[in-house]
């Protein structure tokens, strides 16, 4: 009965904090098992130094239709780089780009779908990763919207994890030799935020060498962050009306690793993310710099991502990378 009622708690807290999500304007070999003893940061993150691409990429685009367990349909979006020359639209299927790719997950907010996200997660295909986005089972649009099952959706990007490398490997499939299982991120909006913290505390996924929290709270999953270092980028704006801002610092502030804010001052939940403005433009440009430094192991996009962050005043960051 206890449970029964913690669990109803938590939903309705869940239903009521991340209703909004979607407002639209109008451990596997290599990697060591998650430690999760608070001695257990190591102090230098997994990815040595390199150079990320300094070219844009054509983007295409691709649909995997994924299910764990037999009941938690998983389909997933992929965008990645593609032959072909840059700033067209996303074709469909296109030949992947030469080289290897790191991977970057994207979770999808309350009642959203990934695609909801294109002109934000293109961007980032375009300057050279693999971006792959499920869409879950109880939380996208047309669903039940069970709040409640964000707290099993660490472990469905876990498994879509899993299967999207497992391409990588698989003969005959397009994207076979182009991902990086070695340079991986976990991102997500909202309840895709709740999701993505997950995999950073109780649900940690070893794999991951960094993440990105959009308009994120920790309500469910905790900020008992664990395991080797990850650093973090949060983005929320500071007049959201759905999670707080309060909200979101509070988990910033718990992150033991290197981490940055970026704070949109006039920001609501979702549309700097859905929108295609000018908040937009620094959104993608301030986390494409830290995905290149955190994934590529480039230093000299560290040293970008205070500046772009800085463009129009639409925004400020909090930088302790």
């Amino acid at each position: 009965m206890r449970r029964r009622s913690a669990a109803l708690v938590t939903a309705a807290v869940l239903g009521a904090t991340l209703a909004g999500c979607s407002e639209q304007p109008a451990a596997p070999a290599g990697r060591p098992a998650p430690d999760t003893s608070p001695t257990s940061v190591t102090p230098t993150p997994l990815v040595p130094a390199g150079k990320a691409p300094t070219e844009s990429f054509a983007v295409g685009v691709r649909q995997v239709k994924l299910n764990r367990d037999g009941t938690r349909p998983l389909p997933v979006t992929l965008w990645y780089p593609a032959a072909g020359a840059a700033g067209g639209a996303v074709e469909r299927s296109a030949p992947a780009a030469d080289g290897r790719f790191p991977v970057v997950l994207f979770s999808h907010g309350l009642t959203a779908r990934p695609e909801d996200y294109q002109v934000l997660l293109t961007r980032w295909a375009a300057a050279g990763f693999v971006v792959a986005a499920p869409r879950f089972p109880h939380t996208s649009r047309g669903t039940d919207g069970n709040a409640l099952d964000v707290l099993n959706q660490p472990a469905d990007v876990s498994y879509v994890l899993t299967r999207v490398l497992a391409l990588g490997e698989k003969a005959g499939d397009p994207l076979r030799g182009r991902l990086d299982p070695e340079r991986v991120a976990a991102t997500g909006h909202s309840a895709g935020g709740v999701t993505t913290i997950g995999l950073f505390t109780a649900g940690r996924d070893a794999r991951l060498d960094a993440g990105i929290v959009f308009s994120g709270t920790a309500l469910g999953v905790g900020t008992a962050f664990a395991g080797t270092v990850a650093p973090q980028l949060f983005v929320h704006g500071e007049a959201d009306e759905v999670v707080s801002y309060a909200a979101g610092k509070a988990v910033f502030d718990a992150v033991p690793w290197p981490k940055a804010m970026l704070s949109l001052p006039k920001g609501d939940h979702g549309r700097a993310l859905l929108g295609d403005g000018k908040a937009l433009g620094v959104v993608a440009d301030t986390t494409v710099e830290f995905l290149r430094w955190t994934l590529y192991g480039d230093p000299a996009a560290k040293e970008r991502l205070p500046v772009d962050a800085a463009k129009g005043g639409v925004a400020t960051l909090d930088d302790r990378l």
